[in-house]
């Protein structure tokens, strides 16, 4: 049965977080600039050049949905304090309820501000490129790596982010040998960077007639995709692009022609590839999306660099040193090695269920900034 004095006790512990993060948001500067590109999209010229405008309409709704969520969080301000007057003049349990319903709403919202704030590096607000790739031990971790490509998907829709397939090879018997997507929302590399890494799984594996116990990994790469926002010169000459036939279950139309496409970057050796198409020009094209995405974070770690944030091995991907464990047998927990921050119900972590890993992770990785 709930309990006044534990709402009330709940309720301005909220309000006084409400107040502290309220003072370090500027809502008015956010409308200012929505009114600013407002004006700039009623220009009788703005759309001669339409391409021109998708960093400023990207912009646009990054803004909508900040102004949004800032004008619903001081709603629900208000009403959880005209709740808790209610609940002190009318102690009933209907009552209770709304004033718990109201709790629950306003701290989900003060949560999803105080990620924001976290968010506010250029590259944050750009799509993500997400790719997943098994580790060694064949079939066992190509499963692996298909579950962590099936969460992923489902942490997607949950916040109806759009998803694209830009590369996808199957796994010789089950799961997959690679994956790349692009995943594109409000924040979306900046709330996925921290997913960069290595996934180990520890479950009864079911494909080991003798159910014995098996570790799997998988590693994450997430780059920030700037699109056309980013400036990064690609010289024809500097690039090598190689034609070759796609791999894959047999059979399908797609492993026919010589359709598959790998371009490389010579003057830093980086390599894109792409064969999820039919078509070599699509491949191309998305493999070239891929090669700007990886150019262009190796220009942020050399911004990073020269403020002295050692990116690069905060960030390192290297085999035996995983960020995230998925235990299923003989306990079932999901612990990340940073933080060690623990979650309990892996099903629903495994089911898309991320935003309470990801938000700790980026508290985690602020307080270490701040404590140098």
């Amino acid at each position: 049965m709930l309990q006044l004095s534990d709402l009330r006790s709940q309720g301005n512990t909220l309000l006084q977080q409400f107040h502290t993060l309220w003072g370090r948001l500027d809502h008015e500067s956010t409308i200012r600039r929505l009114e600013e590109i407002e004006k700039q999209l009623s220009s009788p010229d703005a759309w001669n050049a339409p391409e021109k405008l998708t960093p400023v309409l990207r912009e646009k709704s990054q803004l909508e949905n900040e102004s949004a969520r800032l004008t619903a969080l001081k709603q629900a301000k208000e009403e959880l304090e005209g709740w808790l007057e209610m609940a002190e003049e009318e102690n009933t349990q209907e009552v209770l309820e709304q004033l718990s319903g109201q709790i629950t709403l306003l701290e989900q919202l003060l949560e999803e501000t105080e990620v924001g704030l976290l968010l506010s590096a250029e590259e944050d607000k750009h799509p993500a490129i997400l790719e997943v790739h098994p580790g060694a031990g064949g079939t066992e971790a190509q499963d692996w790596a298909q579950m962590l490509l099936r969460m992923y998907l489902r942490w997607a829709d949950k916040h109806e982010f759009k998803t694209e397939y830009l590369d996808y090879l199957d796994g010789d018997e089950a799961g997959i040998k690679s994956v790349t997507l692009k995943i594109d929302g409000p924040n979306a590399y900046g709330l996925l960077k921290g997913e960069k890494g290595i996934h180990r799984l520890i479950r009864i594996s079911p494909f080991d007639a003798s159910g014995r116990r098996h570790t799997s990994f998988a590693s994450v790469d997430v780059i920030p995709d700037a699109g056309e926002e980013i400036n990064i010169d690609i010289k024809e000459t500097d690039i090598r692009v190689d034609i070759f036939r796609s791999s894959g279950p047999g059979g399908q139309s797609v492993n026919t022609t010589s359709s598959a496409v790998r371009v490389t970057h010579i003057p830093t050796g980086i390599t894109a590839q792409c064969q999820n198409e039919k078509s070599q020009h699509h491949n191309k094209d998305s493999a070239m999306q891929i090669l700007r995405a990886r150019l262009y974070e190796v220009e942020l770690r050399k911004r990073e660099a020269e403020r002295q944030a050692d990116y690069a091995n905060k960030d390192a991907i290297a085999w035996g040193s995983q960020i995230r464990t998925y235990t299923l047998q003989p306990y079932r927990l999901v612990k990340d090695h940073r933080s060690n921050f623990e979650v309990g119900d892996v099903e629903s972590v495994l089911d898309g269920e991320l935003d309470a890993l990801m938000r700790n992770h980026l508290l985690f990785q602020h307080e270490r900034q701040i404590n140098g």
